[in-house]
């Protein structure tokens, strides 16, 4: 999992840069952060009931909340090394 991602994802939804969100979307290695731009995109174009287009916005979110406690979670558990 890259941070990173997430981070861009998180920004480019903030700031309505949906062109680089779709551009995330492609080259993300994460297939559920994909598929949950492409629902929220698909919606934010296509659908007329807000209802719709705020339910896959808080989906998009909440995974990306997920993802980057789990990126953290498991960057603590790393072994510390020492160089000496």
């Amino acid at each position: 999992m890259n941070k990173m991602d997430y981070d861009r994802a998180l920004y480019y939804t903030h700031r309505s840069e949906w062109d680089n969100l779709l551009i995330l979307m492609v080259r993300t290695k994460d297939q559920i952060l994909s598929k949950r731009i492409e629902h929220f995109l698909h919606a934010y174009n296509f659908e007329r009931d807000y209802s719709v287009i705020e339910k896959s916005l808080y989906s998009l979110l909440r995974y990306i909340d997920h993802a980057n406690e789990t990126v953290e979670h498991d960057n603590n558990e790393l072994p510390m090394y020492s160089l000496s």
